[in-house]
């Protein structure tokens, strides 16, 4: 035992009362989130009203919550904690493609669209042909992937955002790739859009003197039979935030060249995903709430 609480003993006065009976996994998080949580303190000598400031902060953001806005893990995305857990999470060989975070709008079950059919529901926006193939580190077509993909409109909005000023599914869908890998869909050139900044993510951005913004991208998630899933995004190069992303989310290796078709108000995007094989996956660590 320590003895009595002290400022310089804290550490070891809180995580000497943890039970034997916690999980090894458990004691391992805990032990360290009490460290660095109460080195943090002692470093910038956190005062009483910082704290009271803090507390409402978090108070106020959980408060945001609800059935479609996840405020924390808005929180978690500017701090880049989510892509950081992301990282890890995902570690792949060379050559393969990289992930990315799921971002808040991805909805399940979206239609299975045949080859070359378009996503963009609406009418609005620039045109655009998304086309590449799936394979795998040989080179070898990967088929009957299936290819999820969403993206904003030409407002900036998902259509979760306005479920009465746009159509149900619109800029979203599903393909499966052919024997040589290949899919092909039509939708938007995305548009740079600001992550929901009305909350106390948004507040602490402004504190920061931070922007909202993410650069244009199209969502994906790829999955096949025996390969790791890959969640990520293709974003559009020369796009002004790129490199101040609010959520960090963008990798060199993800950014892919868009090109207009000459005398016509049509892009194209060609991309190429790399999966891995399955066993080839990280092993995940037990949770900290596992007994």
């Amino acid at each position: 035992m320590t003895g009595y609480f002290t400022e310089e003993n804290s550490v070891d006065a809180v995580n000497c009362r943890m039970g034997d009976a916690a999980s090894p996994r458990m004691q391992k998080v805990m032990t360290s989130l009490v460290r660095h949580l109460h080195d943090f303190v002692k470093d910038v000598e956190l005062t009483q009203q910082e704290w009271e400031i803090a507390i409402d902060f978090l108070t106020r953001t959980g408060k945001t919550c609800t059935d479609t806005r996840q405020e924390y893990i808005l929180l978690s995305d500017v701090l880049g904690l989510s892509m950081l857990i992301d990282a890890i999470g995902n570690r792949r060989p060379a050559g393969a493609t990289e992930n990315t975070v799921l971002g808040p709008f991805y909805v399940a079950n979206a239609p299975v669209r045949e080859k070359g059919e378009s996503i963009s529901l609406d009418g609005k926006g620039e045109s655009c042909l998304f086309e590449g193939r799936v394979i795998d580190l040989d080179g070898n077509p990967v088929q009957g992937a299936m290819i999820d993909v969403w993206s904003d409109n030409a407002d900036g909005f998902y259509d979760v955002q306005q479920p009465e000023l746009q159509p149900k599914w619109n800029n979203r869908g599903r393909f499966v790739t052919d024997s040589d890998g290949a899919y092909s869909f039509v939708g938007i050139k995305p548009v740079s859009y600001p992550i929901p900044d009305d909350g106390p993510v948004g507040e602490l951005l402004a504190a920061l003197s931070r922007h909202p913004y993410r650069p244009a991208h199209m969502h994906f998630l790829v999955t096949a039979s025996g390969h790791q899933k890959i969640v990520t995004h293709i974003f559009t190069g020369g796009d002004a935030y790129l490199e101040s992303d609010a959520v960090f989310g963008v990798k060199s290796s993800l950014i892919a060249d868009f090109e207009r078709s000459e005398g016509l108000n049509k892009w194209h995007a060609s991309f190429d995903f790399v999966m891995v094989p399955e066993d080839l996956s990280a092993p995940k660590a037990s949770s900290a709430m596992d007994g």
